[in-house]
């Protein structure tokens, strides 16, 4: 598809969101400046006559729902923030995560012979209706020859074209917004953009999210928060993912969170748990942990499905995001500021002690408050200001990290109102901070890098600088003897603090 063609298709969703009235909602009409709202009136003279009588979420999620699976994936996103856009605009959203009008069995178990290679019968027991529909693909019931129920991931028919279409409007909507919007530009929309494509893309390849599901799960088991159902191997393709049966209810039902003897609280806690567990601890983490790709069982089991979207955080990524959140924990300003400053993410053209100020005004108005207390669209609202203040622009690299931190925290809310998600956090960031920044921690990286130390003097031993002649005869014996003794020293010294350490 050409740009003239995607202008098109961009000029399509805007004329969609207006009849809708989706794009400029009436509901925020007090909130525009003049100009805006003069805007807003002129175009809901276009806006159909359902849309006069819906509520702002379910206008919203009729025209993302028609614009295709990347604005599905946004609805979904927005779904989850019940504190900041209402509780009733979030539940009109809800439906996008697996309520979606499902494509045909018939079509669905033709998918998963083509896929697969072999009749459907050789592998099935039976196959049922589709039980849940998202943007991507579908879910089946299915049991298995040997008696275990399954459930088959379906990618939609012609998914990967329509795909390809919204990237291309999302790409040119980003460099249009870009070009236009100066304030804009430091959330770096294109690079933003390319992130949101690429995962999506990832996600058409249902051998991929069978590997991650199977990498995640191995993770999980070591943690113990959340467990990942088992891939069937021999029932995955390309276009199909076969696994076993989650356990327990699934979160996106209401109904779920009234299950008997369900201790939301500690659902909550584990819920934010696994998640810093996974990105902290193993540098892989689940990034679309919405309530559609969650179950829950009493008294506080949860089951994640849907791993197309893995989020992956490089060693000194996930220090920066240790840090930053025990300088949280403790109320150390000071630390945070410098965390970012070091990790590059504030520009060394301001001052350290400056962002710190900045950062107390953000930080101490949530302690001691309980989730119910806190406004996030305000506390969102004062850290765009302050991103803003100190030039701080989006970090294509933590997109996926920053995109799942929202949503888990807002599943949370929605599981427990008066969540504290510091007292959650503390446990796990605490043990990453001894364990990867305490004195144990920093004798054994000196013990490995006495160790790298002696290697570089062996090597340089073997292969030694060359000289003249003379040189070489007069003083080799004594340089080696000297590079010995000082490799000596080194391993010598390492071992002894390490004895006294460890």
């Amino acid at each position: 598809m050409g740009s003239l063609a995607a202008f098109g298709r961009l000029t399509a969703a805007g004329w969609s969101l207006a009849r809708n009235d989706a794009l400029l909602p009436r509901e925020l009409e007090d909130l525009y400046p003049p100009s805006v709202r003069a805007l807003s009136g002129a175009l809901r003279v276009f806006a159909s006559r359902q849309a006069r009588d819906g509520r702002p979420g379910e206008r919203l999620a009729r025209s993302l729902e028609r614009l295709g699976p990347v604005a599905i994936k946004l609805g979904q996103l927005l779904s989850t923030r019940a504190d900041i856009f209402g509780a009733e605009f979030a539940d009109d959203l809800s439906r996008l995560k697996d309520k979606l009008p499902p494509f045909p069995t018939e079509i669905a178990r033709r998918e998963v012979e083509l896929a697969l290679g072999r009749p459907i019968e050789s592998l099935f027991a039976s196959f049922g209706e589709p039980v849940a529909a998202a943007s991507l693909a579908q879910a089946h019931e299915a049991v298995l020859l040997d008696g275990r129920k399954v459930a088959v991931k379906v990618l939609r028919p012609g998914i990967a074209h329509r795909v390809a279409q919204d990237a291309e409007v999302l790409a040119l909507a980003a460099r249009l917004v870009e070009r236009v919007s100066e304030p804009a530009r430091r959330l770096e929309p294109q690079a933003l953009a390319a992130t949101v494509i690429r995962a999506t893309e990832l996600e058409l390849d249902l051998r991929l999210e069978a590997a991650g599901g199977d990498e995640l799960g191995e993770v999980m088991a070591k943690d113990g928060y959340m467990t990942a159902p088992k891939v069937i191997w021999d029932g995955v393709g390309k276009k199909v993912l076969t696994q076993e049966w989650a356990k327990g209810a699934p979160l996106s039902d209401p109904a779920s969170l009234e299950l008997e003897g369900l201790d939301r609280r500690a659902l909550a806690d584990k819920l934010l748990r696994a998640f810093l567990s996974q990105a902290l601890d193993h540098g892989v983490f689940h990034a679309d942990l919405h309530e559609g790709n969650l179950f829950v069982a009493a008294p506080a089991e949860i089951t994640a499905v849907d791993f197309g979207i893995v989020g992956r955080l490089a060693p000194a990524e996930r220090r920066y995001l240790a840090e930053i959140l025990w300088g949280f924990l403790e109320r150390d300003y000071e630390k945070i500021a410098q965390t970012h400053f070091e990790a590059g993410y504030v520009p060394r053209t301001h001052s350290v002690h400056a962002f710190a100020q900045a950062l107390r005004a953000v930080g101490e108005p949530l302690f001691g408050r309980t989730a119910s207390d806190v406004s996030m669209g305000r506390v969102l609202t004062q850290l765009f200001e302050i991103t803003a203040l100190f030039d701080m622009r989006l970090q294509p690299q933590l997109v996926l990290l920053q995109k799942t931190m929202m949503t888990v925290e807002g599943v949370a809310r929605r599981l427990d109102p008066d969540h504290d998600i510091w007292k959650a956090a503390d446990p796990v960031v605490r043990r990453w901070m001894l364990r990867e920044l305490g004195p144990q921690a920093q004798v054994k990286r000196f013990v490995s890098e006495g160790i790298e130390a002696l290697r570089a003097l062996h090597r340089l031993i073997e292969n030694p600088p060359q000289a003249t002649a003379t040189a070489v005869v007069v003083e080799d014996r004594p340089s080696r003897m000297a590079w010995f003794a000082i490799g000596a020293a080194v391993a010598g010294a390492a071992f002894l603090l390490g004895v006294w350490v460890l």
